[in-house]
């Protein structure tokens, strides 16, 4: 049987939905602060995105992070997540992207239970907190064991295509019941060699940043005055050409 590889696109607003339906992506990954490793849009935000999407455009899934750091959360901030997985979901989310370990660095079963049991049957992917444990096989045998859908990982490396060997360590002891998806510093280049490791899907964010100065950098982002990031649909359009050949 043949393989489907799936593509998925992180952005962070309608625009960026726009530009993953252009390429014909098959999900995106909605977030805000990717500089920050991605937190959890606003509900306008999702709102406009599932618009942008329609019917026939790329699933939108949602990024579930309260703060940015670790991935080790109090009660409350665990709250927040299920409340907005909840809201995520009836906003018209096809899914939820989150992660939760324990004091220990181990995926927190008891975490992931309540915001899978919180999406209410919609597809739950369990994001680069996978790639911050001892052992990414052991963590992703626990989330095939909580009914999770997919993993979102780098095969514990800064780019994923230097963790290739565990990425394939990780398709191997998914068995095709957990999807792996590789993501991180995905580019022209990885793009193919990541595909033939056997991953179920790809992932990138195909971004620039761009100044409101006329390109010239006047201070930073916690003034109001530096630079932001956007998609950017040349290096969508050039990663999805490069996985086709």
């Amino acid at each position: 049987m043949t393989r489907t590889l799936a593509l998925e696109i992180a952005v962070q607003d309608p625009a960026g939905v726009r530009i993953a339906a252009e390429v014909g992506a098959d999900r995106v990954e909605l977030a805000t602060a990717l500089a920050l490793g991605g937190l959890t849009p606003s509900p306008a935000t999702l709102e406009l995105a599932v618009e942008a999407a329609g019917a026939d455009g790329p699933e939108v899934h949602v990024l579930i992070r309260p703060r940015a750091g670790g991935f080790h959360y109090a009660e409350d901030e665990l709250v927040v997540s299920e409340r907005d997985v909840r809201r995520a979901v009836a906003a018209g989310a096809a899914g939820v992207v989150s992660g939760a370990l324990d004091a220990e660095g181990r995926l927190d079963l008891f975490a992931m239970a309540r915001l899978r049991d919180a999406a209410g049957g919609a597809p739950v992917t369990l994001h680069r907190a996978i790639d911050v444990t001892a052992d990414p096989v052991a963590t992703l045998q626990s989330a095939r064991e909580l009914g999770l859908r997919r993993v979102l990982t780098s095969g514990g490396a800064s780019a994923a295509i230097d963790g290739i060997q565990t990425l394939r360590a990780l398709v191997a002891a998914a068995e095709g019941e957990i999807e792996i998806m590789a993501g991180s510093g995905v580019d022209v280049t990885s793009a193919p060699v990541l595909a033939a490791a056997g991953v179920d899907a790809i992932h990138f964010s195909a971004k620039h940043a761009v100044t409101e100065d006329g390109g010239v950098r006047m201070g930073s982002a916690s003034d109001g005055v530096g630079g932001y990031e956007v998609t950017d649909r040349d290096i969508a359009f050039a990663i999805r050409d490069a996985l086709a050949r």
